[in-house]
């Protein structure tokens, strides 16, 4: 097999699978949170005195990462820019606008900054160089494996848009307004377990210490959104199973969003 299609095999694969990257993260992360807990001698970033600075910062870089995956998923049509599923990958159209003008991979930099917060709350900087690179590694194959599949059916727009648009380190001046509306809809049915595998993972980590320091003080703004974020997921999760309120109604965005990229493939192509 040749590299470039050993490397897209690789990347199909990995996808199936990148659900147990953030749990390997986790728990080694978490290892080494209780190590530190135990022997903050051994770790020389570590000053006792901005431990609750570190968590904050760790938190809201998590939240950062949240964030932008709910701006791209809120603005996403479905089936855009590439999607694996059972049958294969899935691309009805290439999302050039909003986020996706600014960089090609949103979601893996939202998914990068979301794992990058429980690495940090560590103090391990060689764990924290260990998890970018085993980042980077495992991702470049899935972004590979993406693109290729993309290049093949969008062809020259695919390469117009990859040669101004950087995969992972975002542009801000190419920045092109969405052409759909936001849908809380599609955010609250796709980003859910998002949010609360984010707090439970900060708070766990913080309520662990409570095992070698029962004096240990736990905020409660991290008790209370962790609460509210398990409680929000299990209202989500009922309301998905048992109504049709969060069934997204994405047709008419779907239909507006590829009338707009058959006019903009016209202009493109000078067919006026």
């Amino acid at each position: 097999m040749a590299l470039q299609e050993e490397f897209e095999s690789h990347g199909n694969w990995l996808f199936r699978y990148r659900s147990y990257l953030p749990i390997l993260i986790v728990l080694v992360g978490w290892g080494r949170y209780l190590r530190r807990v135990l022997h903050p001698e051994e770790f020389p970033l570590y000053v006792a005195d901005y431990e609750q600075l570190y968590f904050a910062v760790a938190i809201g870089i998590g939240l950062l990462g949240l964030l932008i995956r709910v701006y791209t998923v809120g603005y996403s049509p479905r089936n855009t820019s590439g999607r694996n599923t059972k049958v294969g990958q899935v691309a009805d159209t290439l999302n050039q606008t909003g986020i996706y003008s600014i960089v090609r991979h949103p979601l893996y930099v939202g998914n990068f900054l979301m794992w990058l917060g429980p690495a940090l709350v560590t103090v391990d900087l060689w764990f924290i160089i260990s998890f970018c690179l085993l980042y980077w590694v495992y991702y470049e194959r899935i972004m590979f494996a993406e693109e290729q599949f993309l290049r093949k059916k969008f062809g020259e727009i695919y390469l117009q848009w990859s040669a101004k648009v950087p995969a992972f380190l975002p542009n801000f001046s190419n920045f092109t307004p969405p052409q759909i509306s936001f849908s809380w809809k599609k955010v609250l049915t796709k980003e859910k377990n998002g949010l609360s595998a984010l707090f439970l993972i900060f708070f766990l980590f913080d309520v662990s210490v409570l095992l070698f320091n029962p004096d240990h003080y736990t905020s409660r703004i991290l008790i209370g959104l962790s609460v509210g974020s398990g409680v929000l997921y299990l209202i989500l999760k009922f309301i998905k199973s048992k109504t049709s309120l969060l069934v997204e109604l994405i047709a008419k965005d779907l239909l507006i969003f590829k009338s707009k990229q058959s006019f903009a493939k016209k202009l493109f192509f000078g067919e006026f």
